[in-house]
């Protein structure tokens, strides 16, 4: 995600990017890397965009600020932002949270219209603003939410598929042939196994996760009970509600007009 960043941004703005593995930074276009954090004071970035993993957001914050202008608008992109309320209310700088929900693991990066992304509603206007160009011309759903609400909905939107996942790959027999839907859910499940280890764990770890857990839980109980009695009108009502809930699935998150200029 910082390298689609990095680039995305450099069609329009000086972009330098750092990675505490030099060897780890691919060769972008219209881009420079730097050697050393110190050579921030150098660039003096009006914009620092900290893609690191959720664990490393704020250490990697409090390595960079130190070369940083008291001006400079300091970013995350982080897909859970528990902590950085209260890092970014003493940092001392203006600040813009995001969440781009989509990566390069399922998404096609280079074709993003439909795709969905949050902006932290208590970030700086100016950077608001920013972000919400950016999103725009991405033609990308924008939804406002605060710290809080995000990472509620994390627990709805990320961990609710994440655990399902890996609860079908724990149940995995390759012993027997499966079909085409098995088939599809198992290529979701490899996409998933493929993210960082420290990313699925952050998520998975959300303080709102066991909740939405325990719901899951419920819902397996009910189905079993209905299965075990063989029940044809409570499985008919029960697939009746499902598609009622999955035709009428949609983010319904807190819409700010904000000026566009």
């Amino acid at each position: 995600m910082g390298s689609w960043l990095a680039t995305t941004l450099s069609t329009k703005h000086e972009v330098v990017v750092f990675d505490s593995h030099p060897g780890r930074i691919p060769k972008l276009k219209n881009v420079s890397a730097l050697n050393s954090l110190s050579e921030l004071h150098k660039f003096s970035p009006e914009m620092v965009l900290n893609a690191v993993s959720p664990q490393n957001t704020i250490p990697a914050f409090e390595s960079a600020v130190p070369f940083l202008k008291k001006e400079c608008l300091i970013c995350d992109i982080a897909s859970v932002k528990q902590g950085l309320a209260d890092y970014y209310s003493k940092s001392g700088f203006a600040f813009c949270s995001v969440h781009p929900m989509f990566g390069p693991t399922f998404a096609n990066l280079g074709l993003l219209e439909g795709e969905n992304a949050v902006i932290i509603t208590e970030s700086d206007p100016k950077g608001k603003i920013f972000f919400r160009k950016m999103f725009a011309k991405l033609k990308l759903h924008i939804y406002y939410y605060t710290f809080s609400e995000h990472d509620k909905m994390m627990a709805y939107s990320l961990t609710t598929p994440f655990v399902s996942s890996l609860v079908f790959a724990a149940c995995l027999d390759r012993t027997i042939a499966h079909g085409s839907t098995f088939g599809k859910h198992l290529k979701i499940v490899r996409g998933l196994l493929s993210e960082d280890d420290s990313l699925l764990a952050e998520i998975l770890f959300n303080e709102n996760s066991v909740p939405q857990i325990n719901k899951i839980n419920s819902k397996l109980e009910l189905l079993k009970h209905i299965i075990m009695a063989k029940d044809h009108k409570e499985i008919t009502a029960f697939l009746n509600k499902l598609r009622a809930n999955v035709w009428q699935a949609g983010p319904k998150g807190k819409i700010t007009e904000i000026p566009m200029a």
